[in-house]
């Protein structure tokens, strides 16, 4: 169940949604709640004791409404298992594709990021940057670098190599992508280099070596250690979930 943003987060709820949203809840319905959303399911009682996100703007009204929601202002979405929040507009779409990834996998989330021509997954736990615009958007001019990269991940690319090919000094380089993707050149390559472990994971018969090195980390050992600590798995019990045969090992 998605609840969508409102209008006006200080209005009372309809009594109906709300004993509906609670109905749901307790049939253990997942309901995810969009940007001010939040103010939806925090007035049917389902943020109570639970961390949660809204747009930064009205994160203060928020925790003054609803007292006992631990609300997050500086992240992009809360995954609190059955309930899931968002902050504002991209944050909510940041939300979405996590639970497509959840679901189905790196590669369909991937595919989804890529017709949206989206810079790929970015974490709940990453800041709001409420100082300016937290869109996920990638200028040409760092699309075509990225792009290179991306075809790359098995060299060892690094953020000298990547200013050089932006035409950037490595500090301009790094206000860039802090500002468009809200990342730093290295975090961007070690996300570039899990993700395409899991969709290699996913969709190939690989051994996890093989993958190690087709993502530039090196070894097994490397990868297993990056990937657990990034997606909260090991790459076998990544692959039994989402690879093409279900219980094969790596």
């Amino acid at each position: 169940m998605v609840v969508p943003s409102t209008d006006d987060p200080a209005a009372d709820t309809d009594p109906a949604l709300r004993a509906a949203l609670r109905a749901a809840h307790e049939r253990g319905t997942r309901i995810a709640a969009l940007c001010t959303g939040a103010f939806v399911l925090a007035d049917a009682g389902l943020l109570d004791g639970r961390a949660a996100a809204t747009h930064w703007m009205h994160a203060e009204e928020l925790a003054r409404a609803h007292p006992r929601v631990e609300v997050r202002p500086d992240v992009l979405y809360v995954d609190e298992g059955l309930v899931l929040t968002s902050a504002g507009k991209m944050a909510a779409l940041d939300l979405c594709v996590h639970l497509v990834r959840e679901d189905f996998g790196a590669a369909a989330a991937n595919g989804l990021v890529r017709r949206l021509v989206g810079p790929g997954h970015r974490p709940g736990g990453q800041a709001q940057y409420a100082t300016r615009p937290s869109l996920p958007r990638t200028t040409d001019g760092l699309a075509g670098t990225l792009a290179w990269a991306e075809d790359r991940l098995d060299q060892p690319v690094t953020v000298e190599s990547l200013a050089r090919r932006a035409g950037l000094s490595s500090r301009q380089l790094a206000r860039r992508m802090r500002a468009e993707l809200g990342l730093r050149p290295l975090d961007w390559l070690h996300r570039e280099r899990i993700s395409l472990a899991q969709e290699l994971l996913e969709s190939s018969d690989a051994t996890i070596e093989q993958i190690a090195a087709r993502c530039g980390l090196g070894t097994a050992a490397t990868l297993r250690r990056h990937f657990r600590r990034t997606v909260g798995a090991s790459p076998t019990t990544y692959r039994a979930t989402f690879g093409r045969a279900a219980g094969r090992s790596a």
